[in-house]
């Protein structure tokens, strides 16, 4: 028995963490470096059915030009307030899809989901995949298709989740692996299951629909939710863009705070236009991104170019030697193709153990 199927045996109901994520808790703990000793970065639930979760970080970009001041809780190196908060500029030059994004916030259908209702988001995405086993290293790109109940009010582990895996695809320069195709084939797929076994975010984290709509609709006080308890600096600017994509993926926001969501977004250091992208459902769009130049990623939130409304994520590669492939290659993706209301959800089976 390799590695990769022993380590399967211990714990197989616990969600697998994506190799993504892994990398975004460094930055996390960057970023943490930088904010008050109290307040530790906060675990995110890792998922079976996983999306992408961009690896973030970057350069920082200087914004020219006066700013919107803003107050963050916590303590930074420098910049810090007479009462220990460390201060924030909002910059006033802000990238242009974003930009863009907030002017069309309020012009496509709103849904109004009650308490007790859930918010059904069904999306597919791509992940890197990377392991060791008795015939050496592998790495690969994981697909699936997802359909996920959120609660209105409530936590991932209230959630409910109907996965599928579908035809994995090779990691730039890489064989894919037996063991993946053996895996898009396993039992028990297409069947609710409990979206998480825990949830451990910090409340500020939140990313439930009456949460949400209770956070601030002007872009000053958005960016100010989205530096909660950040310093200063690349790691804190980095974990600020990570924020938003934990409010794009499998989240729904009023007009006003999404507005407010993206202008917010679009002045954080390091944001930038990229021209053309293409989601995990192989639809065409624009796309604000930063770049990461510690992991050689670019991360970017993909919109449609006409409407402006959010389709999905990707990471491409900028640099060759970190990333461990050819440079403009998409390491991971992620599209948003439906958002409704439920009144109820399925009930999740139960999971069977190892043996």
């Amino acid at each position: 028995m390799d590695e990769m199927k022993e380590l399967a045996g211990l714990r197989s109901e616990v969600p697998r963490p994506e190799p993504s994520g892994l990398r975004a808790e460094e930055e996390r703990l960057r970023a943490a470096f930088a904010a008050s000793p109290a307040a530790a970065p906060a675990a995110r639930p890792w998922r079976r059915w996983s999306a992408p979760r961009l690896l973030v970080a970057g350069g920082m970009v200087a914004a020219a030009g006066a700013g919107v001041l803003v107050t963050v809780n916590g303590s930074g190196e420098d910049g810090d307030g007479r009462d220990g908060r460390v201060v924030h500029v909002m910059p006033v030059a802000a990238e242009r899809v974003l930009t863009k994004a907030a002017d069309n916030a309020g012009r496509s259908r709103e849904l109004r989901p009650r308490v007790g209702q859930y918010l059904v988001f069904e999306s597919r995405s791509m992940n890197q995949v990377e392991y060791n086993s008795a015939a050496g290293h592998a790495r690969y790109l994981s697909r699936t298709h997802r359909k996920v109940w959120y609660p209105v009010k409530g936590t991932s582990v209230d959630g409910v989740i109907i996965g599928r895996s579908l035809e994995p695809r090779p990691y730039p320069g890489w064989p894919i692996p037996p063991e993946a195709r053996e895996q898009a084939k396993e039992p028990g797929q297409g069947k609710p299951e409990r979206l998480a076994d825990f949830d451990q975010r910090a409340p500020f984290l939140r990313t439930d629909y009456a949460y949400l709509s209770t956070l601030p609709t002007t872009p000053a006080g958005m960016y100010e939710h989205l530096y909660t308890q950040l310093g200063h600096g690349p790691a804190a600017d980095a974990e600020a863009w990570n924020r938003v994509s934990g409010m794009l993926r499998e989240a729904y926001l009023p007009a006003a705070q999404r507005a407010a969501l993206f202008r917010a977004a679009a002045a954080i250091p390091g944001a930038t236009t990229v021209g053309t992208a293409r989601d995990a459902y192989g639809r065409t769009g624009v796309a604000a991104a930063r770049t990461n130049p510690s992991l050689g990623f670019r991360e970017e939130y993909i919109f449609d170019r006409e409407t402006y409304q959010y389709l999905g994520m990707r990471t491409t590669v900028t640099d060759a030697a970190k990333a461990k492939a050819p440079v403009g290659s998409v390491v991971a993706s992620s599209a948003l193709l439906k958002v409704e209301v439920a009144d109820t959800a399925p009930s999740p089976v139960a999971r069977r153990g190892p043996g």
